[in-house]
Parts: structure tokens; sequence; C-alpha cells
């Protein structure tokens, strides 16, 4: 089969759409609806019954009508079956994506033979019904009551090989939220409210969100910026109001009855309220990251030391070499792996050194991570993290967001989630060892931060 990149996606795309062929805007959404992407209940109730699924369309051959089947058919025991790996290097669902594009579609107006949408009682809004709050919400009522283990989010997982993807392999017990199906519900909702506003063909939104050729060696994706622009459109709120109300429509579903059956408004609405709040925290609030096995990443030499007790301190690095910031996806695991012989096979280390890197598309990066002893600065690998920004920034600066992912995003998450203390110090590389790193203009820039001594 072709690799599950968004360009093999896009590929087909173009071939379903084209006038030439008779093709439209609405006839992806339509044909995933009939493959099985709308199948719950909840999904059902806002978008329709299916209709009955087509023989192979004579624009496709044999080989994509298959790798489309396999990304758009459910399966409950595989969630993260029907995924792409994006070009920013994010792995996405095409289910809640293509659900939240037809909502978009149908409001915009771009396809009338379509039925309008239904006002279901009590009423919520489609586009967040049919992307986040039927499998949000589901997920944290099936969690409730469990030990202090249980989890309703993620995880994350991996491809067995970023150039050509054909496997992705969940890192933990699945969830109905794990991160692949977040990133395509925050990637509905944001395209559905854009579709809404200006109609256009998919394959040619789907271009400009994601970019092109599953690289980003410069720039940075508006894909990477779904947390943000998913937060825009739905704080803690708003989407605790729409988790309410989609609850309490499945309560009245033949299917779901059962689920909410004994569960009254004051514990949907608490549901809801830690769904939204676990859900901001953890897809809005914090940076997305890769975690080594996207990047490649070679065994630890030897026994990594377990890091003890309260983080207290966070170092700022620059890489210096690669000296141009890596814009994502392929363009940083290479940069990532790059560094990681270097430290190892010609420093003589036993992993990368920093803890967390740093691109310019968006994206954190593991290298040896929260809980693991790093070798990022002398004598403070074991008492804190290093966090390195991939470029030379001896006489310029990042650019503003990618600054932001680590002074407003990534610090004050380490904070709640307990790796690092209130009273945290931040510190320049060049404060602790006789170097310029982290190069001057990027060290007169920390100065302001907070924590800083």
């Amino acid at each position: 089969l072709p690799p599950r990149h968004m360009d093999s996606l896009l590929q087909i795309l173009d071939a379903l759409e084209s006038p030439a062929l008779g093709g439209s805007a609405g006839t992806v959404p339509a044909l995933a609806r009939a493959l099985g992407v709308c199948s719950t209940p909840g999904c059902r109730a806002v978008l329709g019954e299916p209709p009955e699924p087509p023989p192979a369309p004579a624009a496709l051959p044999p080989e994509q009508w298959q790798l489309l089947k396999e990304l758009l058919l459910p399966d409950p025991a595989a969630p993260e079956r029907g995924a792409v790996l994006a070009p920013d290097g994010s792995t996405v669902a095409l289910g809640p994506l293509l659900a939240g594009i037809e909502v978009g579609l149908r409001r915009g107006g771009s396809e009338g033979s379509w039925d309008p949408l239904p006002t279901l009682q009590p009423p919520v809004d489609p586009l967040f019904a049919v992307t986040i709050a039927e499998v949000l919400g589901t997920s944290f009522l099936l969690a409730r009551g469990g030990d202090g283990d249980t989890t309703a989010l993620g995880p994350g997982g991996c491809w067995d090989d970023v150039d050509d993807p054909q496997n992705y392999t969940l890192m933990g017990p699945p969830t109905p939220m794990p991160d692949a199906v977040a990133n395509g519900a925050m990637d509905g909702v944001v395209l559905g409210a854009r579709l809404a506003r200006e109609p256009a063909p998919l394959a040619e939104l789907l271009r400009g969100y994601y970019g092109t050729g599953n690289d980003s060696d410069t720039g940075r994706l508006p894909s990477s910026y779904r947390r943000r622009d998913f937060g825009a459109l739905a704080g803690p709120e708003r989407l605790e109001e729409e988790l309410v109300a989609m609850l309490e429509v499945l309560r009245v579903l033949p299917p779901t009855r059962g689920l909410l059956e004994g569960v009254g408004p004051e514990e949907v609405s608490a549901v809801a309220r830690r769904a939204a709040r676990e859900f901001t925290r953890r897809y809005v609030e914090c940076p997305g990251g890769g975690p080594r096995c996207m990047w490649g990443a070679r065994p630890y030499r030897g026994t990594p030391s377990l890091r003890g007790g309260a983080l207290g301190s966070v170092y700022i690095h620059h890489t210096l070499e690669p000296g141009t910031p890596c814009g994502g996806g392929r363009a940083c695991a290479r940069a990532m792996r790059s560094m990681q012989r270097f430290h190892q096979d010609t420093g003589g280390g036993d992993d990368i050194g920093y803890s967390f890197v740093v691109g310019g598309g968006g994206y954190l990066y593991q290298g040896r991570g929260w809980h693991w002893v790093g070798a990022h600065t002398k004598g403070g690998g074991g008492k804190g993290f290093g966090v390195s920004y991939v470029g030379d920034f001896s006489a310029t600066l990042p650019d503003p967001d990618t600054l932001a992912l680590v002074r407003d995003e990534l610090l004050p998450c380490a904070v709640r989630a307990g790796g690092g203390g209130p009273n945290y110090t931040l510190h320049g590389h060049r404060q602790l060892v006789h170097t310029d790193c982290p190069g001057g203009g990027l060290f007169q820039e920390i100065q302001s931060w907070p924590g800083f001594q």
C-alpha cells in the first residue's frame, strides 16, 4: 500500500474531487460516511444515517481504494487505525477531521443537496458534537470511578517508519481519545469553522493547512497551531457546555441510554467539567511533542539514572549546530538523530544530553525527558532539565512563537505536572560553564523570563 502520509490522502482527494470525473467538495465526506467514519450514535444523530457503501470509484487505482477503506473503516479495537502522518510530524485521525469538515461544508452552503443539520435536544453545536464532544464525554464517563491510574486521554504512538509509514502503534493502553483522535478532533473544529465561513475544495484546504511533501524544512505549518486555534474556538467553559449537552443527547439515544443509566445531572456536569479541564491542560495549554521513537532515537547506552525530587532548575541552550531551526516532521527528526550521534559518538556520552529540544515548527522533542538525569549542563544535569533551541542564536532570536513555546507553555506545564517546583530557577548554559551558549541574543531574551536568576 502507499505510505500513510497525508500526501497519500491528498492524492486520493485530487482524484475523487476532479470535476472531470464528476467530483465535488462534498464527494469525500459523503464517501467517508458510507465507509463508516460517522459510526457512533451521536455522530449519526447529527449527520444522518450513512449511505450504502459504494463500489470502488473508477478514478482510484485498487491500492488507493484499499488504503482509503483501511483509513476510514472504523475499528473499535484499534482506534489508531484510521490515522495518517502529517508533514508537521503529528498523527491525525481522519474520522473526526472529516466529520467536522462535513459540518462546515453544510453550514457554508456549498452542497445544496444535503439535508440541513438537525437541532438536537438539548441543543448542541453539530461541529463540536461530531468531532470532540461525544468521544471525549464518553471517554471520561467510562473512566469515572476507576483507580488512580485510570486515564481517559491518550496515549500517543509511533510509526514504524517516518519515511514509509504503514503501522502506527500506541505507546500505552488505549482510550477512546488517543492523541491522534485529539489532533483530528481539534483539526475538525478548526477547519470546519473555516469552511462554514469560506467554502473551499477539500484537497486545497488540507494542502494549505498541513503543507505538502511530508516534510517542513523551513517555516511553520498552520497545522502546528491547532492547539492555539482550537483554544480560541473552545475555551474550557465552552467545551464543558458542549460536553454536558452531548451527554444529555446520548442519554436519550437508544444505543447509549445504558451508558448514562443512574448518572444524574450533577454527575454529568462533574464529568464534563473534568473532561474539559484535563483536555485543555493536556492538548491546548501544553505543547505538542515528539517522543523518542518518532525521531528514531538510538537506545540509551548503559543504564539511565532516575532523577529524584522536585525539579529545581531549568537550563536554556542552543544547539549551534544544526545552525538553522528545523521546521518539523522529518527535518527535526534528522536534526535530533544528528545531535544524538554527536553526543554519543564524538562526545562519548550515553545519549543525547538535553532533556528536550525545541524545533522551529511548534513541537517539543523528547531527549532524556522529564524523569531521567540529563547531561546538558556541567553539574546541572541532575538538578534540573535542559531545553535546547535548534539553531545558532548568537546574534538573533527564535521566532516569537518558538520562544513562547518554552516560556508560556512548557514551564507552566512542568510546574503543574509536578516535574518542577513553583520556585524553580532559570539559567542560561553560560552561567555554569565557560561557553557562549545559548548565544548572546537568546541569553539576553531569557533574562526577562519568570524564574531567571
